[in-house]
């Protein structure tokens, strides 16, 4: 029997769950434990009283924004915002301001983005979140870009838009709010003409969306089975980053014991070195899932901007790059 969720903007009344055999797959949109809610109190400030005074302080911020039309008469909504700002209510408003902003200059990918119109991606099965959480309570976005990745299929866009897909869907578990996510990046395999598809304003996109544009907290990016030609890609994104995001990026290769310095092997498959016994759930499957929910996808995806820019984006310069189409020139030559 579907549970009846509260954590929706739309009229979705019932969550979704999909049988998997023993397993349900489902967002988890469940109270929150005792263990959770401490980690909310310690790292977030999370107690009522701020809470309290965080959400009016936020609500007043938008109704004063014209400019920037917002369901702000939502607390769980609002929420979202908070948690990942540590409940302070003016950096929840500048990252509302971003999130909003980076789907207006991007909105080629986001313009009617939900899972039923991106069946591709999800049927060449390159793109999962793993079905346990790691130890400290995070959701594993895993992405194959080697053998399995089908470049002339699949393009990064899509790849990219999966991803958005399922950040959108982890914003909305309140576990998710508080303890974030990590990202493993499985290179095995990837070649030369994949390097290919990798471009600085593509680094960029994905620079800027992970350091200013999602209410999520990315707590790690993790790069396993990576060739040395990896590197050319990782150039790319260089330019871009930030000490705190560039310092959560860990190389591990085919170490497995240093991936599981930072991922318990309990929450990992076995072609990972882990010990974890509940099938993983392909794409199709996670496909059954989200496309349940696109009417949520529908509402949440909703940018209603008006006038003049929210948040200026300083303009890049691609000095380093003879060719924003041709990266790997420079990259073979340095």
């Amino acid at each position: 029997m579907p549970k009846e969720s509260k954590n929706m903007l739309s009229n979705i009344k019932e969550l979704p769950v999909i049988e998997l055999g023993d397993f349900k797959l489902s967002l988890e949109l469940d109270e929150l434990g005792p263990d959770t809610k401490e980690i909310a109190r310690k790292e977030l400030r999370e107690t009522p009283d701020i809470v309290h005074n965080a959400l009016s302080v936020l609500r007043d911020l938008l109704k004063e924004e014209a400019d920037l039309h917002t369901p702000h008469d939502n607390d769980t909504w609002l929420i979202r915002f908070l948690r990942p700002c540590k409940f302070y209510p003016e950096s929840a408003f500048d990252l509302i301001k971003r999130y909003y902003q980076f789907k207006v200059k991007h909105s080629n990918v986001y313009e009617d983005l939900k899972p039923s119109r991106e069946k591709n991606l999800f049927e060449h099965n390159i793109l999962t979140v793993l079905p346990k959480r790691d130890q400290l309570g995070r959701r594993i976005l895993l992405l194959e870009l080697g053998k399995k990745w089908k470049h002339n299929k699949v393009s990064l866009d899509e790849v990219f838009k999966g991803c958005v897909l399922f950040v959108e869907a982890a914003m909305m578990e309140p576990e998710s709010q508080i303890c974030g996510a990590v990202v493993v990046f499985d290179m095995d395999g990837l070649s030369l003409q994949q390097v290919w598809q990798f471009t600085p304003p593509f680094a960029k996109r994905i620079v800027d969306w992970l350091q200013d544009s999602i209410p999520l907290r990315i707590k790690g990016i993790h790069i396993i089975n990576q060739p040395y030609i990896f590197n050319m890609v990782f150039q790319l994104f260089k330019p871009f980053l930030r000490e705190k995001l560039r310092s959560r990026i860990i190389f591990h290769g085919t170490d497995r014991d240093s991936l599981h310095n930072h991922l318990s092997p309990k929450c990992l498959p076995e072609c990972y070195g882990g010990t974890l016994e509940i099938a993983r759930i392909t794409g199709p499957q996670w496909l059954q899932l989200l496309i349940l929910l696109d009417k949520e996808y529908e509402v949440t995806g909703q940018v209603k901007l008006e006038h003049k820019p929210l948040y200026n984006y300083e303009p890049v310069l691609y000095s380093a790059f003879p060719s924003a189409t041709c990266p790997l020139i420079f990259l073979l030559a340095s």
